[in-house]
């Protein structure tokens, strides 16, 4: 952890909806008038989207499989967050989506990464958004340089059904290759992904309050007004709980340290709950 160089990351599964939470933070980043260095877990996968197929064709990882450590350039996520948290700056790159019309007019092909180089200088915090920000292995510990770690975690039938729509409608997947990429990465869910929301400081997790017993079959999201947000904080004597239970319409708290809010209410949460922990490290105070 820096006092000078804060890092704030949030950590999900794909499908899960940190991208949403991105958006948060970028707002958030822009009111308080701070610069962020914003760097994506897609930017660290080790392999591009023709590569992934060749190996998923020889039974490696399972296309679009990036939830696997070996998948992915870990050493190179943990030197950057070391080296932010030392220098305030170091080295990444930027993966092309399909959508990602910008990048693809600077001439880069969609499924293929930018070359590495260094963030942007004089930045007041790194945020991270992606697969690995909190990972903690034998070999890596990212989460020790992450002064703030954020998980967003639905049930896992919604993220599910969240992915299989994001990858049917939005990136021209068929579901049944959806699926397939699904239980492929199960088994890197359970080692790789679900043991980081036990080093977060809060967890977001989103539950539908309709039938989502079979995801395969759900044809609509659950949307945020037929949803709960219940919301773990490891510390709470980190965040004003009474306050915002008087602010938050229909909060209430099922243990001492989790809240549980109206779904649609997670982006007035998060601002209440956030702003100030991210007022507090730029004023180089870091919390437990």
């Amino acid at each position: 952890m820096s006092k000078r160089h804060p890092i704030i990351a949030v950590t999900g599964s794909s499908g899960a909806g940190t991208t949403t939470t991105g958006q948060i933070f970028s707002r958030m980043f822009a009111s308080e008038g701070l610069t962020a260095a914003m760097v994506t877990g897609d930017s660290f996968h080790r392999y591009n989207r023709e590569q992934m197929a060749r190996l998923a064709a020889k039974g490696q990882f399972g296309e679009r499989n990036h939830f696997a450590l070996a998948a992915n350039h870990i050493d190179k996520l943990e030197a950057l967050f070391y080296d932010y948290a030392h220098t305030g700056n170091g080295r990444y790159r930027q993966y092309v989506h399909d959508e990602d019309r910008e990048l693809m007019e600077l001439g880069h092909k969609p499924g293929t990464f930018t070359p590495w180089g260094s963030l942007p200088a004089d930045t007041d915090l790194l945020f991270y958004e992606g697969l690995h920000g909190g990972v903690v292995t034998e070999s890596y510990n990212i989460a020790q340089y992450v002064d703030l770690l954020i998980g967003v975690v639905p049930i896992v039938n919604l993220e599910w059904i969240q992915k299989i729509h994001r990858d049917t409608h939005k990136r021209g997947y068929s579901q049944d290759a959806v699926v397939e990429t699904i239980i492929n990465r199960m088994d890197d869910y359970v080692h790789d992904i679900v043991p980081q929301f036990s080093h977060t400081h809060i967890n977001f997790q989103r539950i539908p309050l309709v039938d989502t017993s079979n995801p395969f079959v759900v044809r609509d999201v659950p949307t945020e007004d037929e949803s709960l947000l219940v919301i773990h904080i490891r510390d709470p004597s980190e965040v004003d709980l009474p306050y915002l239970l008087q602010v938050i319409p229909g909060s209430t708290l099922s243990r001492h340290d989790t809240m549980v809010i109206p779904g649609t209410k997670m982006p007035l949460a998060m601002d209440l709950m956030v702003r100030p922990m991210v007022q507090r490290l730029i004023a180089g105070k870091p919390f437990a």
